[in-house]
């Protein structure tokens, strides 16, 4: 079954958000227009408790993009984004969600990051994704949203781990790019780890 997953299009991501990515509003198109040419499609939603230990607001004295240990994983602080219930929360305007089966959210264990559809950053809790897809006979995921270098690198890693067959959308993708560089090298990790890059 022709399977879209839909990274974190949502409203603190974009242009004028909270966590905002380069961009991020120009995949939108891009992905409605994908839509037709799948059978189904699936989506992730960043859904955080406000005092989520990933906020670098949760940390007195530090800063945004601070670099931290949380719960005894390595934690890059981020601004406030993406919480439950709020406006930023929500999917993108313009995305067509009518044609949207199922939504993972992810993040709400304020102890532990989320940035793959799969699993928490430690492997520690599954949001169920893989055994859904599995049982709705999925085998190949093609995959667009954001942010190419943290949300979709990483549900990438774990998908292909799970042994689904991956294609990254890497034109309806747009990435933090933190530090020069990040998005290639996230494209580049998640080739070599067996993805194939579609343009």
């Amino acid at each position: 079954m022709k399977t879209l997953l839909l990274i974190d299009i949502q409203n603190d991501f974009m242009p004028g958000g909270a966590l905002a990515v380069s961009g991020g509003d120009e995949i939108i198109p891009l992905v409605n227009d994908l839509m037709p040419q799948f059978e189904l499609i699936v989506a992730t939603q960043d859904w955080h408790p406000a005092d989520h230990g990933s906020f670098a607001a949760s940390h007195p004295g530090k800063n945004i993009f601070d670099q931290i240990t949380l719960d005894g994983l390595p934690q890059t602080l981020w601004p406030v984004h993406c919480v439950q219930n709020t406006g930023g929360a929500l999917f993108a305007p313009g995305l067509d969600t009518r044609r949207i089966s199922r939504v993972f959210t992810k993040g709400m264990n304020p102890l532990i990051d989320s940035y793959s559809g799969l699993h928490d950053n430690g492997h520690r809790a599954s949001t169920g994704m893989g055994i859904w897809l599995r049982a709705q006979g999925v085998s190949e995921l093609s995959i667009a949203g954001v942010a190419t270098d943290y949300c979709v690198k990483f549900t990438v890693l774990d998908a292909l781990a799970e042994g689904f067959k991956v294609n990254v959308l890497s034109s309806a993708c747009r990435g933090v790019n933190l530090h020069p560089g990040d998005v290639d090298s996230a494209l580049a990790e998640m080739q070599a780890a067996g993805a194939v890059l579609q343009v």
